[in-house]
């Protein structure tokens, strides 16, 4: 397609995910089926999910991005990765400064099971996609628990009503290219001339009509 808006996907997820693990396969061949139909592929830098996206894009012949910082007083975090060789690399002062910046250059996310830095990674992405929703970048949630968690936060939580229709739930990776090229059709048909943010001219970072 082209001139298409989604052209840098970030992969989101757990860290000490190990090669022979079903997450890491399937972060792997997510990777690999996006990067053959040419999208680059984004991560932290780190171990797990992002090593597996990373390894996964080099097979399926696309390109590599790596958003990473190197902590002197976070002993808790994974750091930079010597084995996740990427093909341009941007390094950033601290932990929220990455994850912003992963968040700036991507176009979409998808999150895999992870721990307390993939839920950060889900509520900023999450929230960023209500207030510039029209405008937003979407997020594919990979994996059914994901039905059972999203489920709970709808119940709980006071939700105003985009929330739901910014992101999508699937299984496999045929489905995660399914959804990007769905989102994808959902920007092509935005009209600007029924915008109301369009029409205000406001100077929104996150939106995709750029």
């Amino acid at each position: 397609m082209k001139n298409r808006f989604i052209k840098k996907i970030a992969f989101f997820g757990y860290a000490d995910a190990k090669p022979h693990s079903q997450l890491y396969r399937n972060a792997f061949g997510t990777a690999r089926l996006l990067a053959k139909h040419g999208y680059t592929i984004v991560n932290g830098g780190g171990p797990g999910v992002m090593e597996a996206s990373t390894k996964g894009a080099e097979e399926g012949g696309g390109k590599t991005e790596a958003v990473t910082f190197y902590p002197k007083d976070a002993p808790g975090f994974e750091g930079r990765y010597v084995k996740n060789i990427v093909d341009r690399e941007i390094i950033t002062g601290n932990y929220v400064e990455r994850m912003f910046k992963l968040l700036e250059e991507a176009d979409l996310y998808i999150i895999f099971k992870g721990g307390t830095g993939t839920i950060s990674e889900l509520g900023t992405a999450w929230v960023l996609a209500r207030l510039y929703f029209g405008h937003h970048k979407p997020f594919i949630l990979f994996g059914d628990f994901w039905y059972e968690v999203m489920n709970v936060l709808m119940r709980n939580f006071y939700m105003r009503g985009p929330e739901e229709r910014v992101y999508k739930i699937v299984r496999t990776p045929e489905e995660v290219l399914d959804a990007v090229v769905s989102f994808e059709g959902e920007m092509q048909a935005h009209d600007p001339q029924t915008c109301d943010v369009c029409q205000n001219r406001a100077d929104i970072k996150y939106k995709y009509h750029r």
